[in-house]
This record gives C-alpha cells, structure tokens and sequence, in this order.
C-alpha cells in the first residue's frame, strides 16, 4: 500500500458540515420564515427641547426686570409721566417702548408660521412639529411682557383689545400644549397608530424587564394603572382625570424609586444608573398606560380646544394690524 493511501485510512477526512444558508431561503413548509416587524416610532423627549426654555427664561428675565424696575414711570398718572425723567425712553414712542413693541410684532407674526408648518406637509424640511411646538409656545410665553413693555401698561383702545386677546391665547396655549404632550407621538410630533402604541407597550415592559430581572408578568403588574372609562364624562371631568392621572403617576414613580432603591428587584442589587433607567422606563410606560385610556376624550377636548384657541389669536392679529396701520397713518404721538 502506498504511503498516502496509509495516510488516508488513518487519518480519514472529516463529514461535511451543512452550509448555513439565509433565512429567508432556508424556509420551507415545516419551518416557516420569521415575519419582521417594522420598528417602533419610540416616544422620547427631543433633543434640544431644554435648550428652548431655557432661552425663553434667559429672554424673560431681562423683560420682566425692565417691567419692575419701570414701576415708578408705569404706576405714575399720565400727567405726571411727561415729566418724569424715563418717559423719553418707556413710553410707547421711546427707545425701550417703540423696540418692545416692534419686537412684539415680530414674533406676533412668527407665530403664525407653526399653523402654517402644521398645514403643509411640504414645509417637513423646517423641522419636526413637536418642535415647532416647543418654539411655539416657548416665544409667545415673552409677548405679555414685551405687551406692557409698549402699552406703559396700559390697557384701553384697540391696543387694550389686542392685549386681552393675546392673554387669552397664551393661557389657552398653555392648556393645548398640556393636551398636546398628553397624545401618544413619536420624536418628530407626528401621533402614533394604535399597532404603534401597543408595541412601544412591549418594548417597555421588555426593556424594563430586562433592565431589573424582574419577569414580564410582574412588572405588568407593578405597573398597571387600571382602566377606569371615561365616557361620557364632560371637558371639566375630563380635565380633572387628567390632572389626577398625574399626580397618581409621580407617586407611584416616586414610591418604586424608593422601593427599589431599598429592595433590589430580582434580588440583585441595581447601580444607580440602572435605577435611573428602570424609573424613567417605568415613568414612560405609566404615562402610555394612561394615554391611551385617555385617547379618544383627549381628542374630544382638543377639538374643542381649537375651537376656543384660534377666534382669539385671529382678535389678536386684526387688532395689531390696525393699531400698527394706524401708527404708521397718523404718526407716533405718544
């Protein structure tokens, strides 16, 4: 026998391993292909949303000291304003007044872009709604005080109108964007479907499971909110079950930071940065739980909502629109 022969019989070649194939391609009738689902539109604070406050709050603090340390001029009668030593500069005609009121104007009309970015879905490429929204709302909170910064806080004629009108808008903006944050969306503000809603549900509750080692029927339970209906329950019911949804969700986020930061879950102890997880997890599931319970009576108040929101705003334009053309007739006489 030759020597490779020999070679062969002792040292005999090993079986052929299968070949791992795709899939998609290795699915017959007995094993059927997996069926991928899309991913979830997740819902999650945007980025950047501090920052608008906090230039808002970095633009209100300089107004609303304006407004306090010109007490002495706005609180004084009209007759004795001409001779006060600031009127060239606070009233509506002076250095300070006449820039409040023509910044005023301004974000006025800036305003009235986001319903336009709301209409038309061509304008996408300016930025997501939510935050539009946040620019929205964080602006218009800067308008009552640059309002009286102009009007010497005065509030008679057209331009008393404009400032009632605009105070109502604020206020009912504040109410709309509170409803707003209270409807399941995604980062980019658009609202999310119900399939969506109930699979951002199981990603929580697997995320939160995995995250605490607690099993997936416990932290269900742990964190259920209950179903009480709420149909046929009137705006002022509705705003009350809103309002008690919270405070129910604070408390229990609050009593489960503190249970598990006493008693490990799972009986493993969690790092602080795992707790700050499973909390904020916990906090958003709660939170879906009670938006979706809430869904179709929240729709129903932001209806109505609308309703109350834009005659005012459309007041508020018409009366800036003829105090500014009355001005510019007539002439700064103030």
């Amino acid at each position: 026998m030759t020597e490779p022969a020999r070679q062969l019989l002792d040292h005999p070649a090993p079986p052929p391993q299968p070949t791992s194939r795709p899939a998609l391609v290795s699915a017959t009738v007995d094993t059927p292909a997996t069926v991928v689902t899309p991913p979830v539109r997740k819902v999650a604070p945007r980025a950047g949303h501090w920052k608008v406050w906090a230039w808002t709050f970095g633009v209100a603090v300089p107004l609303l000291a304006v407004n306090v340390l010109g007490m002495p001029y706005y609180l004084a009668p009209m007759g004795e304003r001409v001779r006060h030593p600031w009127h060239g500069m606070l009233r509506p005609s002076g250095t300070v007044g006449l820039a409040a009121g023509i910044v005023a104007v301004a974000i006025f009309l800036f305003l009235w872009l986001y319903p336009l970015r709301k209409k038309y879905k061509q304008l996408a490429f300016l930025g997501s709604l939510g935050k539009w929204m946040d620019v929205h709302i964080a602006t218009a909170l800067a308008m009552p005080l640059l309002l009286a910064i102009h009007a010497t806080w005065r509030a008679d004629g057209v331009i008393g109108l404009g400032l009632f009108s605009m105070l109502v808008v604020i206020a009912s903006g504040v109410v709309g964007r509170y409803l707003y944050v209270r409807i399941p969306r995604a980062r980019n503000g658009v609202e999310l479907t119900r399939e969506e809603v109930a699979g951002r549900h199981r990603e929580l509750i697997g995320e939160l499971a995995e995250t605490t080692g607690l099993g997936v029927d416990v932290v269900e339970r742990t964190l259920d909110m209950g179903h009480t209906s709420v149909a046929g329950e009137g705006t002022g019911r509705i705003f009350m079950r809103l309002l008690s949804d919270d405070l129910m969700r604070w408390r229990r986020t609050a009593e489960l930071q503190r249970r598990w930061a006493n008693v490990a879950p799972a009986g493993r102890p969690l790092s602080r940065a795992a707790l700050a997880e499973a909390v904020r997890l916990a906090s958003q599931e709660m939170s879906l739980q009670q938006q979706s319970r809430m869904l179709e009576a929240t729709h129903r108040v932001f209806r109505l909502w609308h309703v109350a929101h834009r005659p005012f705003a459309i007041t508020a334009l018409v009366a800036v629109v003829i105090h500014v053309a009355v001005v510019l007739a007539v002439g700064v006489v103030q």
